[in-house]
């Protein structure tokens, strides 16, 4: 990929949270100009050190061609989108591509894109699987859906975000994908509490455990990802019960909607619910472990154990 290729399309980049910041640093480091946005002005401000442009209004990203959002909700993307001061307000020209890479509801994914087809751009919904400290270390994955030629105007910049790109097909598909993909999250991170907490409370140490596991045919990028905050209980937030909770809400939804029984995942669900009623709503869902070691009779105690999360060697996972 050239500079030319790099600069050809002016950029811009609304929402500079747990997760876009870092996905906006890397396409500055990669040499992409960006101009930033997002509604607390001083979460946007690294960036500026880095080459960003800070601005102060959505509408001053009205000269980008393609412009990103990664918002926390649906609610969000409707405001920042449609809202009186949003991209596609009055009087505000509209960039030629948005790609929202958010975990929102499928409805709200429609009528984005219904009202970015009345002022002629085109949206391309892009859900991630990561978190921030994944996205530092280039293993981010996502999934895309919209027309084909906009995902294949935009992609070079997609895979400067990540490791891998998947398209899968028009409208909103890629929504589906990533709400599959963050039930089968929420209910994988339950069964590993579950299992866990067996083996210690049948005298072994979680680190042991999760040490056979990960280098079993049962491990997975994720369960050794998650390992060194199942050993150490370090519940620093990377996806929280509440936003867990949310896409549960969304994808059992989707399930009824469609005709498909879930049972393990809506048992999950309630779990998840349970984290969010006691209050555990900004730490990690890796929090599941202990409510799960409460329920089980068994205090859990730091192992204060180094553990290879996978990533420093190249490894990825998600959330």
């Amino acid at each position: 990929m050239t500079d030319a290729d790099l600069t050809a399309l002016k950029v811009g980049w609304i929402g500079t949270g747990r997760m876009g910041l870092p996905l906006a640093r890397r396409l500055l480091v990669a040499g992409v100009p960006v101009s930033v946005w997002n509604r607390t002005r001083a979460k946007a401000e690294p960036l500026a050190a880095e080459g960003a442009t800070v601005v102060d209004r959505i509408a001053d990203l009205a000269g980008c061609d393609v412009v990103f959002t990664m918002v926390a909700a649906s609610a969000d993307l409707e405001e920042v989108v449609l809202g009186p001061d949003g991209l596609l307000s009055d009087g505000v020209r509209r960039p030629d591509v948005i790609v929202d890479c958010s975990t929102v509801s499928v409805e709200t994914s429609v009528r984005v894109r219904a009202a970015a087809a009345e002022r002629d751009a085109d949206f391309i919904a892009a859900p991630v699987s990561g978190n921030g400290k994944v996205v530092a270390a280039g293993m981010l994955s996502l999934v895309c859906s919209g027309a084909e030629p906009a995902v294949a105007r935009v992609r070079h910049l997609l895979e400067l975000l990540g490791r891998h790109v998947t398209y899968v097909g028009d409208d909103e598909r890629a929504r589906l994908v990533k709400i599959c993909h963050n039930l089968m999250l929420g209910v994988v991170a339950q069964s590993m509490a579950e299992i866990t907490v067996l083996a210690e409370k049948g005298g072994v140490s979680r680190a042991a455990f999760l040490d056979f596991l990960n280098n079993s045919v049962m491990g997975s990028i994720f369960s050794r990802y998650k390992a060194p905050a199942y050993v150490n209980l370090d519940f620093t937030p990377t996806f929280t019960p509440a936003l867990l909770r949310k896409d549960f809400d969304l994808g059992l939804a989707a399930a009824r909607e469609l005709g498909v029984p879930m049972p393990v995942a809506a048992l999950t669900h309630a779990l998840i619910q349970n984290a969010v009623s006691q209050g555990r709503t900004e730490e990690d869902f890796a929090v599941l472990l202990e409510l799960q070691a409460v329920n089980s009779g068994l205090r859990l105690e730091p192992e204060d154990v180094e553990v290879d999360d996978g990533l420093s060697g190249g490894a990825g996972a998600p959330s």
